[in-house]
């Protein structure tokens, strides 16, 4: 037993090792066969790499709470949508667990041509480094949303006659991840925001997560609500067509009422890579610079250091 398990562990490792030469390997490719830029670049990941990922990785989410409770210092990544290689850079910058710490608050997946790339580091760094890797569920974490953004096609075109089965293991797995994490005691972390069915972080610990997201209530707000930017009116009706708005406000009174002090999330573009509302009780941070490959925006991680003082590291929108 032993002996399989320093072999699983030593499989893994390279592994992970493997998917991090990813931008090294690809300006190696476009640097001898330039014409190959036209094309997206892609490791060779196979339907059974990804079932046994899925099948290791599955139980440890299932067995998180709804609420993660982590310690800083610790870095926190907004969405990545697929865009693997950007994700990489700021890995290269971060530094890797076990002697970093990460929190990502979801949207892996869509948009970008690498959402394969994506699923598989963050499922091998959770079974490799449970207690450095904690993911949050976004709202493109759901297969009603990701079969039509870009996942299922990504996923038929990469594994012909599999590519369906391959998308319902993957989101089989997106579907038991945690809500929500609370850094340090003091600042709430999750995808979208808070929710006019929500006063006391007890009332997210009671969901049944395991599930699609529903078109309405907490759980659906936490993954689809936006800030307003307005000071009073508590919540408003959202442009996306689901979920609602909420004001600083709302936001003031819910982390008064739970004794914390910042609320950060991720779901949105912001051209700067982050964005603190105007009192700074509420950063969006957004981690894939240049966006869809034509929105021109800057891509960030937030540092959050041991005293809970917040920096940034952030990445200019390039061309490739």
């Amino acid at each position: 037993m032993n002996n399989e398990n320093n072999v699983n562990h030593s499989q893994f490792i390279n592994f992970i090792n493997h998917l991090l030469t990813f931008n090294k390997q690809m300006a190696l490719l476009y640097k001898q066969k330039p014409s190959e830029k036209n094309k997206p670049f892609r490791f060779n990941i196979s339907s059974n790499v990804i079932v046994k990922l899925c099948d290791l990785v599955k139980p440890l989410f299932q067995n998180e709470p709804n609420v993660l409770m982590i310690n800083s210092p610790i870095n926190i990544f907004g969405d990545i949508h697929g865009q693997f290689s950007d994700m990489i850079h700021f890995l290269e910058m971060t530094g890797l667990p076990p002697d970093q710490t990460f929190l990502f608050m979801g949207d892996y997946v869509d948009r970008g041509n690498n959402s394969i790339e994506v699923c598989a580091l963050l499922f091998a760094m959770k079974i490799m480094f449970p207690r450095n890797t904690y993911v949050l569920r976004g709202n493109h974490e759901c297969p009603e949303v990701n079969m039509m953004y870009g996942f299922l096609n990504e996923c038929e075109e990469r594994y012909g006659a599999e590519g369906k089965m391959v998308f319902n293991k993957i989101n089989e797995v997106l579907c038991t991840i945690p809500l929500c994490a609370i850094i340090s005691k003091k600042i709430f972390c999750v995808h979208g925001g808070i929710s006019p069915h929500l006063n006391k972080i007890e009332d997210i610990k009671k969901i049944n997560r395991f599930m699609n997201i529903p078109d309405g209530g907490l759980m659906c707000d936490l993954l689809w609500s936006d800030p307003s930017g307005n000071t009073s009116d508590n919540w408003g009706v959202s442009s996306r067509g689901i979920s609602c708005t909420y004001s600083d406000n709302a936001v003031f009174r819910f982390l008064k009422n739970n004794n914390l002090e910042l609320l950060c999330r991720a779901h949105q573009l912001v051209s700067d890579g982050y964005k603190f509302n105007d009192n700074n009780k509420i950063v969006t941070v957004f981690s894939a610079p240049n966006y869809c490959g034509n929105c021109g925006n800057d891509g960030a991680v937030m540092k959050i250091s041991e005293d809970l003082v917040c920096s940034f590291i952030i990445i200019k929108p390039t061309n490739q």
